[in-house]
């Protein structure tokens, strides 16, 4: 059934304090702009010729109290001075009749681009090995980008990426979120 396939995605990303863990999370989906949405996370796959939009754009046809699908990670924690962060990559093939994937990634003591870069890494490296692409698992990202590139068969690549640093006792949630829209 076709109908449950959705059409648009599109990338988030934020970050809450708070003295209660809950009130963090609230607080992080208040600042990506999702907290009025029944979240349900769903695994890794963009469906072919979903058409990615922007966050704005995104925002505007979300419905309040809607079940609304999402990749999401998320890190918290309330380790005073601990660096936290939180990505989804995407990787979209050439051919847009194909799939393409997400992955989401955690992690303490990685800066956002660091992050970021893994997150983006494994969901190239996912669309790659289902496109045949031949490639060197421990080359660096930058070093894997430009096979990826010059195959020919993945035309984009991004992430979301969300990081900071928990300054007091107080719980810290940082989270990023690749949105479907049907």
């Amino acid at each position: 059934m076709n109908s449950y396939v959705p059409k648009k995605i599109f990338f988030t990303k934020g970050v809450g304090t708070h003295k209660d863990e809950l009130h963090s999370f609230e607080r992080a989906l208040r600042d990506a702009g999702i907290e009025r949405c029944n979240l349900v996370q769903v695994s890794s796959i963009v469906p072919p010729n979903c058409k990615i939009i922007s966050k704005t754009q995104g925002l505007k046809e979300l419905v309040a109290g809607a079940i609304t699908f999402c990749v999401m990670s998320r890190c918290c924690t309330n380790e005073p001075k601990r660096l936290l962060a939180a990505s989804v990559g995407c990787a979209i093939p050439a051919d847009p009749r194909s799939y393409g994937y997400i992955s989401e990634h955690h992690s303490f003591g990685q800066t956002e681009k660091q992050a970021g870069d893994y997150a983006e890494d494994m969901a190239a490296a996912m669309l790659a090995s289902t496109l045949g692409i031949d490639f060197n698992v421990d080359e660096s990202w930058d070093e894997k980008k430009e096979i990826f590139k010059i195959s020919g068969k993945i035309v984009n690549t991004r992430n979301v990426t969300q990081s900071t640093i928990v300054k007091d006792n107080n719980f810290t949630t940082v989270l990023a979120a690749a949105v479907f829209i049907f």
